[in-house]
């Protein structure tokens, strides 16, 4: 065993011990760090050597849990309660090692989640670990350079992930005809749109200019509740057509019918997007009518599921207008990005459009210049 006398941050005399070393030389070697540990200056971390990595990720909810939004709170609360504590909670948090990491949960998840599920669990105990680094608590974050396997191509080309102008008219018409007006009502808006589900169902009467044909977005919600949106491009005013007003319309009529049904005040600080018994619908419902949908209207990848997720909405809007010629700048206004998120996301059908460009100019030159000399 070994015992080290020192003096903490705060100046108070403290005492370092250990025992159940197999040799003296191990517990010396233990020794000299715990020394050179003191005179960097780096109590915490010997005060801290028995803390699991269960009792760290606790106690940094708890430090942050006021700064960050009560989304993300509840959030990150979930990850580390099913993932992170459940596979990682009793392992010390100084001797977790990168090898360790890898083998017993990174490996473990790879067979159960996606990668892309999986990259953002990872990176949410990095923020963690980088945390307890700038607590003193760690001396360096050891997991840096994890590897998580990608997914196949097939499952990432954004091609998969949006519709073209006749399935799109198919999606709506279909909707029309087999769901209720609500559900129809909120696919018009997301695809004539492109804006985020969040968005879509944050949605109050009072963001929808019927005279101006217009749709001010200025929070997003989703099962943690409302809240203003993640960046300051997400706020903006999109100019929507004539077809999704007039549609806003009806189904404002329905609104009020099924408000006075069930003796609910209307006010414009309502939520749009409601069931038959008034009560504001969430995500998950529009998801499954979303399915629904595709499977009636036969839009379907090869191996029989639904070609397009909610988002995917978001990229055929996109899409849709990257190949009818729109600015880039503006296509990023209306969905709240960036031109430069646009170029990365969309890169594909830029290139597409570049060749589509180069043809035709040429077949715009075809009867003037002739290329070579004699």
């Amino acid at each position: 065993m070994y015992r080290h006398k020192f003096y903490d941050a705060t100046g108070i005399r403290q005492e370092k011990k250990k025992s159940s070393f197999k040799t003296e030389k191990a517990a010396l070697k233990a020794l000299l760090e715990v020394k050179a540990a003191t005179l960097r200056g780096e109590t915490k971390h010997i005060d801290n050597d028995n803390m699991t990595i269960g009792e760290w990720l606790d106690i940094w909810l708890e430090m942050n849990k006021k700064k960050w939004k009560l989304s993300t709170s509840k959030y990150r609360k979930m990850i580390v309660d099913n993932h992170l504590k459940k596979l990682l909670g009793h392992h010390k948090l100084q001797k977790l090692d990168r090898a360790t990491y890898q083998r017993v949960f990174i490996n473990v998840l790879e067979d159960k989640l996606k990668p892309y599920t999986l990259k953002q669990i990872h990176g949410l105990f990095k923020i963690a670990i980088n945390a307890a680094v700038e607590e003193e608590i760690l001396v360096r974050n050891r997991f840096t350079k994890v590897v998580i396997k990608d997914e196949d191509d097939s499952a990432t080309k954004t091609s998969n992930k949006f519709l073209t102008p006749a399935e799109l008219n198919k999606l709506l018409s279909t909707a029309m005809e087999t769901e209720d007006i609500s559900h129809y009502s909120f696919l018009l808006v997301a695809a004539y749109t492109g804006m985020r589900r969040g968005e879509a169902l944050g949605l109050q009467w009072k963001n929808i200019d019927f005279k101006n044909h217009t749709i001010t977005i200025e929070r997003t919600r989703d099962k943690f509740g409302a809240r203003t949106p993640k960046t300051k491009n997400s706020y903006r005013t999109i100019l929507v057509d004539s077809i999704v007003i007039e549609q806003l319309k009806k189904y404002k009529t329905w609104y009020k019918r099924v408000c006075l049904q069930y003796g609910i005040k209307y006010s414009s600080d309502l939520f749009i997007f409601i069931n038959s018994y008034g009560e504001p619908v969430h995500d998950q419902t529009f998801y499954m009518m979303l399915k629904r949908v595709q499977l009636e209207a036969k839009l379907v990848d090869k191996d029989g599921s639904p070609k397009i997720s909610l988002h995917g909405l978001r990229h055929t809007h996109a899409t849709i207008l990257l190949n009818n010629g729109q600015n880039v700048k503006v296509i990023a206004e209306r969905l709240g990005n960036t031109p430069n998120m646009v170029m990365n996301t969309y890169g594909h059908v830029m290139k597409e459009l570049e060749q589509e460009s180069v043809t035709v100019f040429s077949e715009s030159l075809a009867t003037g210049a002739k290329s070579g000399t004699n």
